[in-house]
C-alpha cells in the first residue's frame, strides 16, 4: 500500500494493519527513511539514521508475522530515540564532542523495553549538549529546526525528537525532561510530550544531567500513542534504585473514562507570570473552557511559589550536573585532549575543548554553588525553597484533580534571539519547571496557533503516579478540540 503520511492514525492503528497484513513493518520503515531522507537536511532532527538496522528490524516482524506468532504490541512501528539514551552498538554522543565517539558496550533500560516490544529504530535525535538548553542551539553538531518555520528553534532539551514527530520521520520518539526538556519542545514543535512521575520509568542507560529531575518520557502525535508508549516503558527496574516498584496500571484502557465531574485548577500565577504572551494566554484558557463544555469544573488555585521554580531549579540542576559531569575528564573514556604534558593539564584541556560554553556555564554554577562556604546559602537553600513548592501542589491537590497551565510562556522564538542573554533562555523553563522539582507527572497537548501559524502548548499536571488521569483528561481535550485536525499544512516541510 501506499502511505501518505503516517501521523494521520495512530499506533494502534496501524498495529491492527500490520497484524492483518495490509501493510508490512518494511514498506512503514521504508516510507519514514524516505521522509527523512527528503526532509532531515532541512530539519536536522536525526543525529545518526540507522537505516540498515531498522530494514534487518522491520524485516524480521515481517517473518514473524507471516510465521503466524503473536506480535509485540509496537511490533514494526518506526521509532526515534533522544541521544542521550544509551544504545547498544550505536553512538550515543549527548551532541557533545566529549562523546562524539562512545558507541555504548549496553542498552539503556526504556530502549531495551522498546525493542522487546517489537519496535523499530530509525535513529538517534539530536538535542541540546548533554540536555542543557531549551532551543537544541547548543548541540555541538547543529541545531534542529522547527518543522512549522525552518527559522524557528524547535525547543529544547529533546528538540530533535520533537521536531522528527512533528515532520512525520518517526511515528514516535523518547526524550528526557529535566525542566521541561520534552513538554516545552512539544509546545514549540505542536505534538504531544509526557514527562512522567520522577521514578515511574527507569533512568538507566540515560546519560545523567541532574539525576534528582530527569525523567524518560515519549513524544506522539496523540494522547492515545503517548499512552501506549508509556505502557512499554514504565515500571519497577533493579538497575535504577530511585525507580518506582509500583505496578503499571493499563494506560490505554484510561484515556476513554469520563471526565464530567472533575475539577481543574486554573493556576493564577501562570497566567500573571512574566512574558506571557497574551495569544498563549488566551488560547490555553480556551482550552480551559473546552474542558468546562466537557462537563470539568474550573477551579481558581494557587501555588504561591510556582515561579520561584526557575530560581530554584538553576541552583540544583546545575549543582547536579557539575557532580554527574565530574567524570568525564580524558581518562577513561570520552574525548582526550591531544599532547598533554600532565594529568592536571589533560584534564582541565579535555573539559575545556570537550565541552561547550553552556555545559562549562552550568558547570561553573554548580560548583560554586556546592563550595565550602556557599553551600548552606545556595543548594541548601534551594532544596528548601523546593519542599514548598511540593506542598504548594499538595494543598492544591486537596482541592482540584488536574492542574492547567501554559506550557511555554511564548511560541517557538528565532534561532540567536537569546544568545546574548541566558536568563531569557532560562526562562522559556519557566512553566514547566515546577513540575519537575515536585517530581509529578505532566503533559503538554497542542491547544492552537499564533497569529504567525506557530503551535501554542497546554500543560496538565497531576499528582504523583496519576498519570492515567493526566492521559484522560488530555485525551478528551485532544479529542474535542481536534486542534491539529485544522493545522496550517502549508507551514510544514512538505
Amino acid at each position: 500500500m501506499g502511505i501518505a503520511d503516517s501521523r494521520e492514525q495512530g499506533i494502534a492503528e496501524w498495529r491492527q494493519q500490520l497484524r492483518k497484513g495490509e501493510v508490512s513493518a518494511r514498506e512503514l520503515t521504508d516510507h519514514h527513511l524516505a521522509r527523512i531522507e527528503a526532509v532531515d537536511p532541512t530539519v536536522h532532527a536525526y543525529l545518526e539514521v540507522t537505516a540498515e538496522r531498522a530494514r534487518a528490524d522491520a524485516d524480521r516482524i515481517d517473518a514473524r508475522r507471516a510465521a503466524g506468532e503473536d506480535l509485540p504490541p509496537l511490533a514494526g512501528i518506526p521509532l526515534a530515540i533522544k541521544d542521550n539514551l544509551c544504545t547498544k552498538g550505536v553512538t550515543t554522543t549527548c551532541s557533545s564532542r566529549m562523546l562524539e565517539h562512545f558507541v555504548p558496550p549496553y542498552e539503556s533500560t526504556v530502549t531495551e523495553r522498546l525493542w522487546q516490544a517489537g519496535g523499530v529504530l530509525l535513529g538517534k535525535t539530536n538535542l541540546d549538549e548533554f540536555a542543557m538548553g531549551s532551543s537544541t542551539e547548543t548541540s555541538a553538531f547543529g541545531p534542529s529546526r522547527n518543522p512549522w518555520n525552518p527559522e524557528r528553534v524547535p525547543g529544547g532539551s529533546s528538540g530533535g525528537s520533537a521536531a522528527a514527530v512533528a515532520a512525520g520521520e518517526c511515528i514516535a520518539s523518547l526524550g528526557s525532561d529535566t525542566g521541561g526538556s520534552i513538554r516545552q519542545p512539544a509546545a514549540f514543535c505542536g505534538v504531544v510530550g509526557l514527562k512522567p512521575t520522577y521514578g515511574r520509568v527507569s533512568r538507566y542507560g540515560l546519560v545523567a544531567f541532574a539525576s534528582s529531575l530527569d525523567q524518560v518520557g515519549p513524544f506522539s502525535s496523540s494522547v492515545a500513542d503517548a499512552a501506549e508508549l508509556l505502557q512499554v516503558i514504565a515500571g519497577a527496574d533493579p538497575r535504577d534504585a530511585t525507580c518506582l516498584q509500583a505496578p503499571v496500571p493499563d494506560y490505554v484502557a484510561a484515556l476513554d473514562q469520563p471526565v464530567a465531574g472533575l475539577r481543574v485548577g486554573i493556576v493564577r500565577e501562570c497566567f500573571e507570570a512574566e512574558g506571557l504572551d497574551p495569544q498563549v494566554k488566551a488560547a490555553v484558557l480556551a482550552a480551559a473552557a473546552q474542558l468546562e463544555a466537557l462537563g470539568c469544573e474550573l477551579v481558581d488555585v494557587s501555588c504561591p511559589r510556582f515561579n520561584d521554580g526557575i530560581a530554584t531549579y538553576y541552583v540544583i540542576a546545575p549543582s547536579e550536573a557539575s557532580a554527574n559531569l565530574a567524570r568525564y575528564d580524558g581518562v577513561k573514556y570520552g574525548y582526550r585532549a591531544p599532547d598533554a604534558t600532565s594529568l592536571a593539564e589533560m584534564t582541565a584541556r579535555s573539559r575545556a575543548e570537550g565541552f561547550g560554553d553552556e555545559v562549562q556555564r552550568r558547570i561553573l554554577i554548580g560548583t560554586y554553588a556546592l563550595s565550602a562556604g556557599y553551600v548552606d546559602a545556595y543548594y541548601k537553600k534551594a532544596q528548601q525553597v523546593r519542599t514548598l513548592i511540593r506542598r504548594d501542589f499538595d494543598r492544591a491537590f486537596e482541592a482540584v484533580d488536574v492542574l492547567l497551565t501554559p506550557t511555554s510562556p511564548t511560541t517557538a522564538f528565532g534561532f540567536g534571539s537569546h544568545n546574548d542573554d541566558p536568563l531569557a533562555m532560562y526562562l522559556a523553563d519557566l512553566l514547566t519547571i515546577p513540575a519537575n522539582m515536585a517530581g509529578l507527572p505532566a503533559i503538554n497537548v497542542p491547544c492552537g496557533f499564533d497569529l504567525e501559524g506557530l503551535p501554542i502548548g497546554l500543560q496538565l499536571i497531576t499528582g504523583v503516579l496519576e498519570e492515567p488521569r493526566l492521559l484522560q483528561v488530555a485525551h478528551h481535550y485532544e479529542r474535542a478540540a481536534q486542534v491539529m485536525q485544522a493545522r496550517p499544512v502549508a507551514a510544514l516541510v512538505p
